[in-house]
């Protein structure tokens, strides 16, 4: 099982497909506070369908809160210097994704330079949908893994 974990989002839709997202594919979800919403928005309900009571997720306080549990992490940000196609993912790995106005912090890359990720995009670009660039970095996990928990 892989582990998608979102540091203070902030808008619901996306959060909605992550976690619409997580249970197609037997993930975790962890949403880690502030977060931009309720969780009992509308928006983040409806984005989600019908799947939250199928849904494996936990909200967190803080950061330091959920880190505190063991895990590899693998941090996903525009400021990576590898590719997350580079990287050997193992099952329980967790996939670290930042605000949709911010991405992660810098203290957070500089604290773990080795796991930091990043998705391929043209210069121009300043990033990527946070719900397209989960579930692009989630299926090449599980295509490493063949797919196993799902075939």
């Amino acid at each position: 099982m892989f582990h998608i974990v979102l540091l203070e989002p902030e808008i619901p839709p996306n959060t909605g497909n992550i976690a619409r997202t997580c249970m197609v594919t037997g993930s975790r979800m962890h949403l880690i506070r502030p977060l931009g919403f309720d969780v009992d928005d509308k928006t983040l309900k409806r984005a989600g369908l019908d799947y939250w009571h199928e849904l494996d997720w936990t909200v967190h306080d803080s950061y330091e809160a959920y880190a505190r549990q063991p895990a590899r992490r693998w941090f996903l940000s525009t400021r990576g210097g590898r590719c997350y196609t580079d990287a050997d993912f193992a099952d329980g790995d967790h996939l670290v994704f930042g605000r949709e106005t911010a991405g992660l912090p810098q203290s957070l890359l500089d604290a773990n330079p080795g796991a930091v990720l990043r998705t391929p995009m043209r210069n121009a670009a300043r990033s990527m949908n946070l719900s397209n660039a989960a579930a692009v970095v989630l299926y090449e996990a599980l295509r490493q893994l063949e797919f196993a928990s799902l075939l």
